[in-house]
């Protein structure tokens, strides 16, 4: 039996895994802003769903409701930071609300539910960070600059934790799904008010032409992830996820080379 902390579990991704843990006997704490849908996964579940509410982007919160779930559970082994929603709009049109917003909760949420669990993770000598990032943590499409700004931030900040605690036996993984039939894009998502200058980049993104994966399915990936002994610092989800990087990163490399020698010079030896 695992206990699992999972944020963002009103409905998609973590909706789905926290039903396929509890399913198979484990034990679940489950956030969400508004948890009235996890009304039947309660009746079902009872005593090992701990439905909490919470706002990932309140701090003091976010430390509240772990210190909850340790309390009622005594333990966590796998904490996944899913909440999350995307922002859509050109770097020009997004607001100055709209960009912090953002940050506030893909990117500063993750941030205090990790500064929050890590004490008992480390305490305890083990445990498994699993942070939801995306294709857009990989790769940068037109209209999702700062979305791809949040997911870019949640990388870098997860691998170097990833460095920070492994001495404490804790694992850290970067989830990056592509695109799934989630409500990622739909009535979660913002978008701003657009501008007639960049109407035509709107529907200009691989993800639009693509068929999406069954969000279902993820859950026994999920659980298999769980119970890896040595799970991997990024794990890609889906078919576009693993095609599309294997187009991104030959380029990269390829530009590279081509200006290694400018780039050398800039040592200035």
């Amino acid at each position: 039996m695992k206990t699992w902390f999972i944020t963002g579990t009103s409905r998609g991704f973590g909706y789905e895994w926290a039903g396929a843990a509890l399913a198979r006997g484990d034990r679940v704490a489950a956030t969400a802003r508004n948890t009235d849908s996890l009304r039947e996964l309660k009746e079902e579940h009872r005593d090992n769903l701990l439905p909490l509410r919470l706002d990932v982007t309140d701090r003091g919160g976010a430390f509240d409701a772990v210190k909850l779930a340790c309390d009622h559970f005594g333990s966590l082994d796998v904490v996944v930071n899913n909440a999350g929603y995307g922002l859509f709009g050109a770097v020009e049109e997004i607001t100055e609300a709209q960009a912090r917003d953002q940050m506030e909760t893909n990117f500063f949420g993750a941030l205090w539910v990790t500064q929050a669990v890590l004490p008992y993770l480390r305490g305890q000598g083990s445990g498994h960070i699993i942070q939801v990032s995306s294709i857009g943590g990989v790769v940068a499409f037109p209209n999702l600059g700062l979305y791809h700004a949040s997911k870019w931030a949640l990388e870098g900040l997860s691998e170097s934790l990833s460095r920070e605690v492994a001495q404490f036996g804790i694992k850290v993984t970067i989830v990056e799904p592509g695109g799934f039939s989630t409500d990622w894009s739909g009535s979660s998502a913002v978008h701003a008010a657009g501008m007639s200058q960049y109407e035509s980049i709107r529907s200009d993104r691989p993800t639009t032409r693509v068929k999406r994966g069954d969000p279902r399915a993820t859950a026994s990936v999920m659980l298999r992830l769980a119970d890896s002994p040595n799970p991997p610092l990024r794990l890609l989800f889906g078919n576009f996820a693993s095609d599309y990087v294997k187009q991104v990163y030959p380029e990269r490399l390829a530009t590279w080379a081509e200006w290694e020698t400018l780039a050398r010079s800039a040592d200035g030896f």
